[in-house]
């Protein structure tokens, strides 16, 4: 296993990566892009162990409901690149039991190389969506037939991959990227069913980044974004060349979706699961802000937080029947409920807007207009700034605007914009969720529950 700071040096590897138009040579003593090394590396030294074989409790695989729902509470407490590996991990052995019987020989690839990833402790992050193009078309129909990451030749050592995928969270702080198809493959279409592990520094492999990190010198009216914070990387594979034992998938268009579908599994968990512990976020700063306010026992005000409360409750619910409910394959490995996660999902998300306007909506528009903690420093009006935000006796101007600070920060900021978009996109839009929970769901069973209810006899056939 690597200490944090092999892991510091394990990407000074001549990886090429940009941000904010410049090529950044050492991302470790970037202003902003070392911040979130920061948080990788002290997950390093956090699972760090010295003895030989060891691997980090992070990417143990849960073999019941007990140890998933471990893991579930433990990626609560890990940073971002350490728990995308680990679902990175879990949706290479997820779509290793389904190929199985159909592609042996690249499901024991597939296992394989999670071993050897493990024993290595690097992390893994996850390319899934592409550049897409014409969004009307399929992937062979478009002008630029690069719009989906494609297989553009080959030789008896490996392929060559080009085209870009998108929105990919700290793809320059990883060492491998899991590239998969974004969605399922038809007949004709076998340059785009390519699943393939990439290095990041293998050459042709460029990273450009956005960040939602303050651009702020005092960070300390940003007490979410200014501590942890994570780039989002434009992968390009511009003929990157990748060697026939990192590839997963070689043109079977028939097995395309395993790859996205076991990705969502995993990510739709992830996210269920921070949304679990974000709502219960959001819920006590409506509760605090109210009590700062003095608008706590007022009826539409207690409504609105008692609407938050359900909500909270049935995602928590969801995510406690995904665990429950898991799938022990026969390798021992457990896998969420898929109904449960998706449903859980899905409700999580389609109502993180209401969440987030019933907020905003109790707190007022001092959530935007609260002066910085510097102003409460000025000799001259420091004074009268606490005195005119505070509302009581027993509630100072200070912490109303740290309570301002951190609603602000998370919900109407850079991070609020990144999190009202990632709740509905990430692990896929709220219509994939849809579709599986629709898959997953006993429709027949709900069928016979009605007629039997009802004393109908089902149609002859």
């Amino acid at each position: 296993m690597m200490t944090g700071e092999q892991y510091r040096a394990s990407l000074r590897d001549g990886r090429a990566t940009y941000f904010e138009g410049q090529r950044v040579d050492d991302v470790t003593a970037h202003a902003l892009l070392g911040q979130t090394v920061d948080s990788a590396a002290a997950g390093y030294d956090r699972f760090y162990d010295p003895a030989p074989g060891a691997i980090g409790a992070f990417m143990e695989v849960p073999r019941d409901a007990e140890s998933l729902r471990a893991q579930v509470e433990l990626h609560e407490t890990v940073d971002l690149l350490t728990h995308v590996t680990y679902a990175s991990i879990m949706t290479l052995l997820t779509a290793a039991d389904r190929i199985h019987d159909a592609m042996p020989e690249y499901a024991a690839r597939i296992r394989a190389w999670v071993k050897q990833a493990q024993a290595d402790d690097v992390r893994i992050t996850q390319c899934i969506t592409d550049a897409k193009g014409d969004r009307s078309r399929r992937p062979g129909q478009q002008d630029d037939p690069d719009a989906y990451v494609r297989v553009v030749a080959r030789n008896d050592q490996g392929v060559v991959l080009r085209g870009a995928k998108l929105h990919i969270s700290a793809a320059s702080m990883g060492h491998e990227l899991m590239t998969i198809p974004t969605k399922a493959m038809k007949p004709g279409e076998e340059a785009y069913a390519i699943g393939a592990m990439v290095p990041v520094n293998a050459p042709g492999v460029r990273i450009v980044n956005t960040t939602y990190a303050p651009r702020h010198e005092d960070t300390r009216d940003f007490p979410f974004s200014g501590k942890h914070h994570t780039p989002e990387g434009f992968v390009i594979f511009d003929d990157v060349f990748v060697p026939y034992e990192r590839v997963f998938l070689d043109g079977q268009v028939e097995h395309a979706a395993v790859f996205a579908h076991s990705l969502g599994l995993w990510e739709r968990l992830g996210g269920l699961a921070g949304m679990a512990t974000g709502y219960d976020r959001l819920v006590g700063f409506a509760q605090l802000i109210a009590e700062a306010n003095g608008l706590q026992r007022v009826g539409h005000i207690k409504e609105k937080i008692s609407e938050m409360i359900i909500n909270a409750t049935l995602v928590r619910a969801s995510l406690e029947a995904a665990i429950s409910h898991c799938h022990v394959t026969a390798d021992g490995e457990a896998f969420p409920n898929e109904l449960f996660t998706n449903a859980g999902k899905y409700h999580g998300a389609a109502n993180y807007s209401l969440m987030v306007r019933h907020l905003h909506d109790i707190g007022g528009g001092a959530i935007l207009t609260t002066p910085a903690t510097a102003d409460l420093e000025n000799a001259e009006t420091g004074h009268l700034v606490r005195k005119y935000m505070g509302t009581m006796q027993a509630v100072d101007g200070a912490y109303r605007m740290k309570l301002f600070h951190a609603i602000r920060d998370l919900t109407a900021d850079a991070l609020g914009g990144w999190h009202a978009v990632t709740q509905i996109q990430a692990g896929g839009g709220l219509y994939a969720q849809r579709i599986v929970s629709r898959a997953h769901y006993d429709i027949e069973g709900a069928k016979r529950l009605a007629l039997d209810s009802a004393g109908i006899r089902p149609p002859s056939p």
